[in-house]
């Protein structure tokens, strides 16, 4: 039987292997993604994340006959980039890209008057400036599957948002249903400070449990979870929530991209999160 730390955690992790801080290559990054496919992982998406500007570099590494889902991030490096062109082994789950909020409004308003169709591909937009991404969630409210995406760090100390600010975003998307990845994180499960950058990031476990509290109205609850750094009492909590008010939460908080895709797995099976959860 599935549990709620199962619901929680499945298809949490997305394959952020090219990025920062730790990029591999891309040889190493789609080997990888091919091996994790193949031991097919439940917390894992599978979902390979791309900078639209090295398309090309991917499809060159695909293996023959390999099919592979991924997100397609139009603005790598603060870059403008053009979607990539469709191709018959990749799978284009969503994009990722940057935008003015008011630039948002006619494609938000389509897609709630029903002239383009919910299930559309899903596109996140990405902002640095915290005011923009409050701006955009109120204009993405009910436009699903439009959503955002949360920096939760980088290799620069200034990508990493202030808890006040990560706490408002959470709790604006919780309450308007707009869906959220979070990105530029570090793969671990709770709170975790940079010793090269002295920058504290969230963990997971934070983020879940950020939403968990934000789908309930409680911000107090929101801002406990972001600031807590007891990766034990965290998945403790995790694993008393119930299972309704966990799949509440990841309809809103729907990936976490990972530059490891073993590290997370290896902390909740530490903290005893997996349970029985066959693979």
């Amino acid at each position: 039987m599935e549990t709620g730390t199962h619901i929680l955690l499945r298809g949490l992790v997305e394959d952020a292997g090219l990025f920062a801080p730790t990029p591999l290559s891309m040889r190493q990054a789609v080997e990888r993604h091919r091996t994790d496919r193949i031991v097919a992982h439940p917390m894992l998406a599978h979902r390979f994340l791309c900078p639209a500007d090295r398309w090309p570099e991917l499809l060159a590494r695909l293996p023959d006959g390999e099919h592979i889902e991924a997100g397609a991030v139009l603005g790598a490096g603060r870059r403008a980039a053009p979607p990539p062109e469709p191709h018959p082994r990749v799978a284009v789950a969503h994009y990722e890209a940057r935008a003015r909020p008011g630039d948002l409004r006619m494609a938000a308003d389509l897609y709630r008057s029903g002239e383009i169709d919910g299930r559309g591909r899903t596109v996140y937009f990405a902002f640095d400036d915290p005011a923009d991404l409050r701006e955009a969630v109120a204009v993405l409210a009910g436009a699903r599957p439009l959503g955002v995406a949360l920096r939760c760090g980088g290799p620069d100390p200034a990508d990493t948002p202030g808890v006040g600010d990560l706490g408002d975003a959470i709790t604006a998307c919780a309450a308007r249903d707009v869906p959220f990845r979070a990105v530029g994180g570090l793969p671990h499960a709770a709170g975790y400070t940079d010793p090269r950058t002295g920058s504290t990031h969230c963990g997971y476990l934070n983020l879940l449990m950020a939403a968990v509290a934000a789908v309930a109205g409680d911000r107090a609850g929101v801002r406990a979870a972001l600031t807590a750094d007891d990766g034990a009492r965290l998945a403790e909590r995790a694993a008393a929530v119930e299972p309704a008010a966990v799949a509440r939460a990841r309809e809103v908080f729907v990936g976490y991209a990972a530059t490891s895709t073993g590290d997370p797995v290896r902390d909740a099976e530490r903290f005893g999160l997996l349970g029985s959860w066959e693979i």
